[in-house]
């Protein structure tokens, strides 16, 4: 079966950038990483990885490029998990993060399966959207936000004042 997927990317200018991109089920994370990567005209040479995604999407489990995990900590790997055991109907979206310093990010989500045509090479770039900018989009986190309501020092601790504190200051 083939996978049709329409891949977002994360961007807070007016115009939206997409592209639809078709492969096989069971082709895998990388390669679905390299059609997308080529498909927005990016090398494919930077890190880069996938994270299951919830309906809101919520960042999940970790599909990554290069294993730079702690020993005894298993993480997927793009070269060996097949699509197909990760996007299925139960689980439709993905978050594919491109270039760990620029922070490119895209929401991937299955859009269709279908039956694999004869005469289509895949992976198949099926339908191109807007340009990409010329550098990733800012992000803005929650603590960054105009939130006048926000300080970090709200909690009144003079961090001076011992007196409340249970042990001896001149303890050595």
């Amino acid at each position: 079966m083939i996978y049709r997927f329409r891949v977002i990317l994360d961007n807070d200018t007016e115009d939206d950038v997409f592209r639809d991109i078709e492969i096989r089920e069971t082709d895998t994370m990388e390669d679905l990483h390299n059609a997308i990567a080529q498909s927005f005209g990016f090398d494919g040479m930077e890190m880069a990885s996938f994270y299951v995604s919830d309906d809101q999407w919520n960042q999940g489990e970790e599909i990554a490029m290069f294993d730079m995990s702690e020993t005894g900590n298993e993480v997927k790997m793009m070269s060996t998990t097949i699509i197909n055991a990760i996007v299925h109907e139960a689980s439709t979206r993905l978050i594919y993060v491109y270039d760990f310093l620029s922070m490119w990010t895209f929401y991937v989500e299955l859009g269709e399966i279908v039956e694999e045509a004869q005469s289509t090479d895949y992976p198949n770039l099926m339908f191109v959207h807007g340009q990409i900018p010329d550098q990733a989009p800012e992000k803005v986190f929650e603590a960054d936000s105009d939130d006048d309501d926000y300080n970090e020092f709200e909690d009144d601790i003079d961090v001076d004042d011992y007196s409340d504190l249970d042990f001896d200051e001149n303890w050595n």
